[in-house]
């Protein structure tokens, strides 16, 4: 095969189009995997975990949180009906003075939120929350 400079541009735009493509697999991770991923597959209780959400939220495009505990070092935030379900991970140092994180997230409709915190002891608690949401939101 003889190399032109047609063959060329042809074989550039080609390669530059296949490098462009979304790669299989790079889908993103269910609530499941991200949760299993935090916790290292250990098992989940309820305890030391307070989230402060709102039962109707009339715009889905910012729903005030809150989450806290007095011996986390580290929460995780999830929104489970969302299309990419992880909202935060907030960390703490063993000298914080206030374990506690509140942010606006965005939800795509009436869901829930689970927050799953990591104990000074190792363990894991969680709790969740359920949010009505009236308009708006990331799904439309």
């Amino acid at each position: 095969m003889e190399l032109t400079r047609r063959s060329a541009i042809i074989l550039g735009a080609s390669a530059l189009l296949v490098a462009g493509l979304p790669k299989q697999g790079a889908a993103a991770a269910t609530s499941d995997e991200l949760i299993a991923a935090f916790t290292g597959g250990a098992e989940v209780g309820a305890g030391d975990i307070k989230l402060t959400a709102p039962e109707i939220a009339e715009n889905g495009n910012t729903v005030p949180i809150e989450v806290s505990s007095g011996t986390a070092t580290e929460i995780l935030v999830l929104a489970m009906g969302n299309p990419t379900p992880s909202v935060a991970t907030f960390k703490f140092g063993t000298l914080a003075a206030s374990r506690a994180a509140s942010t606006r997230i965005r939800l795509a409709g009436t869901q829930d939120v689970v927050a799953i915190a990591k104990l000074e002891d190792g363990s894991f608690v969680k709790t969740s929350s359920t949010v009505k949401v009236t308009i708006g939101g990331c799904g439309g």
